[in-house]
């Protein structure tokens, strides 16, 4: 064996040591709560009921939208063929970017908006973009992993920020001579479930001139009356507002948008490298999402965000009465979807996770480096699909998992 791939055998090995490998499962079925999985290091099948999807509304196997995509399958193929500036833009794609506009136009003057293969790609091409050499970004200090590349891909200096904090942020922006100011948060931090103060931000861009980019990957569908997001929940509206959904997660789809004001929509096709240089996504993702966007704004998508709210606050409720009084778990404070209990140690996450996989449950350990060090969790993630029954069940479990003591766990 060469010496190259012993030193990557080695790297393995640490991650091992530190119970940080990350492993993959196997869905043999669609997302829904039970779900058929093959575990890692297992063979066999086993229906397990899930509490790790961001399928938030229970949308990823809606019979509309499968019956939308096998229509826009029929349409127009399986394929774009090409980039969206080289034949690959269809109709449906420019069906799904003006929708989103009009979704968008109450919040952001002139909007427009721009459709991207993933989330991943739109933060990389939004920060790569307007993060010129002249340009300063504030990045929230817990952003998503895409966030942080996307600014460390842009030939601006980047600066970070504290969690949440207002008042060392107004410092930082009023101590910068910058022409280009860019103010980066999540709207909903993935990890953690609770919202950023994006008013705040808000006032504070205005008042610095600058550019709020925030990516409402975890808001999207799931906040507001009718799902627009953060904006809506927080009846925001500013021209500084540019603002990334992703597709994936509460329209249960595929892909992520950006909507800003018409000049720097078309700014970004010109200047997006992550947008110019790939294929378009195939048309029928685009024609699903028409679908997906019909249900979120109708009776169902309300009727699905009341639902997930009944099950969040059941959850909290349940979760709090089974806590270890000796406090080495706690539940933070998240109105969301996103519920993190903390365990603190690597160890312990992967046993619990473990202890509940044996009963027949799937829920994600989240470690270091996706999270701070001392702070690994199971990261539930509820959906509007989940029964009363369901979360009873993983409220049951986590009581047995977190009554046994360190030493009997291990």
């Amino acid at each position: 064996m060469s010496r190259l791939l012993e030193r990557l055998q080695g790297e393995i090995a640490a991650l091992d040591a530190q119970s940080l490998r990350r492993r993959r499962q196997i869905a043999e079925t669609a997302c829904a709560p039970e779900q058929s999985l093959t575990l890692a290091g297992t063979t066999a099948p086993r229906t397990m009921l899930g509490f790790s999807s961001n399928d938030y509304l229970g949308l990823a196997a809606h019979p509309a939208l499968a019956a939308a995509w096998a229509e826009g399958a029929a349409r127009y193929g399986t394929g774009s063929g090409g980039s969206h500036l080289i034949l690959g833009h269809s109709r449906a794609h420019a069906q799904l970017e003006e929708r989103l506009a009009d979704w968008m136009a109450p919040f952001i003057p002139e909007a427009q908006s721009l459709f991207f293969c993933t989330g991943y790609m739109a933060n990389l091409g939004v920060l790569s973009a307007l993060g010129g050499a002249e340009a300063v970004i504030f990045s929230e200090a817990l952003n998503h992993a895409s966030l942080i590349d996307g600014a460390r891909l842009a030939k601006a200096r980047v600066e970070r920020y504290p969690h949440c904090d207002i008042d060392a942020l107004d410092a930082m922006l009023g101590a910068c001579d910058a022409p280009v100011k860019l103010i980066v948060s999540d709207a909903v931090f993935s990890m953690d479930g609770h919202l950023a103060p994006v008013h705040q931000l808000l006032a504070l861009a205005e008042r610095h001139d600058a550019w709020l980019v925030v990516d409402d990957a975890h808001g999207f569908g799931v906040l507001g009356d009718t799902g627009r997001g953060v904006v809506q929940a927080l009846g925001l509206h500013s021209e500084r507002l540019v603002l990334i959904g992703t597709l994936g997660k509460a329209a249960g789809v595929s892909g992520a948008f950006v909507a800003a004001h018409r000049t720097v929509i078309d700014y970004l096709v010109q200047r997006a490298r992550p947008y110019i240089f790939t294929t378009a996504a195939p048309p029928a993702v685009a024609h699903a999402l028409l679908a997906s966007l019909t249900l979120i704004e109708g009776e169902e998508g309300a009727a699905r965000r009341a639902a997930l709210q009944a099950r969040i606050a059941q959850l909290r409720e349940g979760v709090k009465a089974v806590l270890p009084a000796d406090g080495s778990a706690w539940l933070p404070e998240s109105p969301t979807a996103i519920q993190p209990l903390i365990v603190g140690d690597n160890a312990r996450a992967m046993r619990t996770m473990a202890q509940l996989d044996a009963r027949g449950l799937r829920v994600g350990a989240i470690r270091p480096p996706t999270v701070p060090v001392g702070t690994a969790r199971l990261r539930i993630a509820l959906s509007a699909s989940h029964s009363r029954a369901d979360v009873v069940r993983l409220v049951d479990a986590l009581g047995v998992a977190l009554s046994q003591p360190m030493q009997e766990a291990a």
